[in-house]
């Protein structure tokens, strides 16, 4: 697909209903929006506002990405799906976050940010990857992790032990979420869990259509 033509339905994705009072240009506000989740800064996404006369603060532009709610598109039917775990911080605090890739494409299917990992959760992530996609279907790699291939067995789904060659694509897209993890705690040191699990859902929409 051109460029253009990626970056003009990256537009049109991003819903603004929910502005009420906003003097923005509703176009500065998407143009703002996906210049922070493709990688700008909200410093300088805040300094892009200001040069067509807008001034606002790094809270106002996180605040349009949070009630923007953007989420990775529904409905695939992927061949693969690599599935991992990782443990990322924010603000000095242990979250697990459990993510899933199709290799062919190295788009996210789903992100779910957890306090910790278990059997449990593992469960609840399959569980809900499956409400997303149609994966019954596909070959899951994953790694050593018991509770991903336990969780595997209990849904039915085929899976194979790979720790390289497909595997490479979440391992890079995990390298690039916890590099905008720590940008994202940087800037919001007291964010709730909450907050950042929805960033994420955002994060993995501009990672699919942009990045």
């Amino acid at each position: 697909m051109p460029e253009n033509d990626r970056l003009s339905g990256c537009l049109d994705e991003i819903n603004l209903e929910f502005v009420e009072r906003e003097a923005t240009p509703q176009l500065l506000m998407k143009l703002s929006i996906q210049l922070h989740l493709a990688g700008l800064s909200l410093s300088n996404t805040v300094s892009f506002l200001g040069v067509f006369g807008v001034e606002r603060v790094r809270s106002t532009v996180h605040n349009w990405v949070h009630k923007a709610d953007l989420q990775p598109e529904s409905g695939r039917s992927p061949n693969h799906v690599a599935v991992d775990e990782t443990v990322i911080r924010l603000d000095d605090e242990q979250y697990w976050l459990y993510a899933a890739v199709d290799p062919e494409t190295n788009d996210l299917l789903h992100t779910q940010l957890e306090p910790t990992t278990n059997n449990a959760l593992a469960d609840r992530f399959f569980a809900d990857l499956r409400d997303k996609h149609d994966i019954d279907d596909a070959t899951v790699l994953v790694d050593g992790s018991a509770s991903l291939q336990r969780a595997c067995r209990k849904h039915d789904l085929n899976f194979r032990y790979e720790r390289h060659r497909n595997r490479n694509s979440i391992e890079r897209v995990f390298r690039e979420i916890k590099r905008r993890t720590i940008c994202f705690s940087n800037c919001f040191s007291n964010a709730e869990a909450e907050t950042a699990d929805e960033w994420l859902r955002s994060f993995a929409f501009a990672w699919n259509q942009l990045i």
